[in-house]
């Protein structure tokens, strides 16, 4: 039985499994009914471990073990394998948010809170800048550094870059105003942007900028500025730069305050 390369990799992906269990999975189902023999055989999995596969696959809910002899093995319905699959994953996601939720009141945290306190103490300021690649990994860091913020939070935009914000960081900005953090964000203003403005204007100071740019700068300290264009970038290549810089950072503040004053509010 061939396969497609892709199919499988897809498989792999969405259930979880390796190589072998996908190959002898698939090969179940398309026989229904057959020995670890001839398995492996349609599979092209080793014999060796073919056995191991299926008790793996047995275990996990996606073939049952018929009785008798020579043993063979039945597949379970692929609709059946996906409830189970699913309810597997939600009870380990569980499990683990249980796991990591029990750290916050747990020594260990304490120990790594005061190695990272003893290590920051021995880092230089031109050491505490770093690269970031990939839209993904970008809103992460500005999410984490935006949360930490506890005076200001000064953010200049384009019009799309806008829309993903509101989307990934209004529940930020809803927490940062209760703590009592001023929140100001420059992006060109449109007919698009108009529901998004909406949804955040109590929550964050907005005003249309002409202008393009794409940085945000938290209590005149740090720095997280893109240096591309997202119109001309796939997501996935999109870079920017963090920088814990006092200095350049109040007086990046200082020019934008400049500009935020001739910035007409929407």
């Amino acid at each position: 039985m061939i396969v497609k390369e892709e199919f499988l990799s897809k498989l792999r992906r969405f259930f979880s499994l390796n190589l072998y269990e996908v190959k002898i999975w698939t090969s179940l189902l398309s026989r229904g009914v057959a020995t670890a023999g001839e398995l492996s055989d349609i599979a092209n999995v080793p014999r060796s471990r073919s056995y191991d596969v299926l008790e793996s696959l047995e275990r996990k809910g996606f073939v049952i073990m018929k009785l008798g002899k020579p043993i063979k093995y039945i597949a379970v319905p692929p609709a059946e394998v996906l409830e189970r699959v699913k309810k597997n994953m939600y009870s380990d996601a569980q499990e683990k948010i249980k796991r990591l939720e029990e750290l916050k009141s747990n020594e260990v945290l304490g120990e790594l809170n005061s190695l990272h306190s003893q290590g920051i103490e021995l880092v230089e300021p031109s050491d505490l800048s770093g690269s970031l690649k990939g839209r993904h990994n970008l809103y992460s860091h500005l999410e984490r550094t935006i949360r930490n913020a506890s005076k200001s939070v000064t953010l200049m935009t384009t019009s799309q870059g806008f829309l993903r914000k509101v989307e990934g960081l209004k529940p930020v900005f809803e927490k940062l105003k209760k703590k009592g953090v001023k929140v100001r964000i420059a992006a060109p203003l449109n007919k698009e942007t108009k529901g998004a403005l909406k949804e955040v204007s109590s929550v964050a100071d907005v005003r249309n900028a002409d202008g393009k740019a794409r940085f945000c700068v938290v209590d005149g300290k740090e720095i997280v500025f893109m240096i591309l264009d997202d119109k001309e970038v796939h997501p996935t290549y999109d870079v920017g730069i963090w920088v814990n810089t006092p200095f350049f950072a109040k007086a990046l503040e200082n020019l934008f305050d400049t500009a935020w004053k001739s910035m007409k509010k929407p």
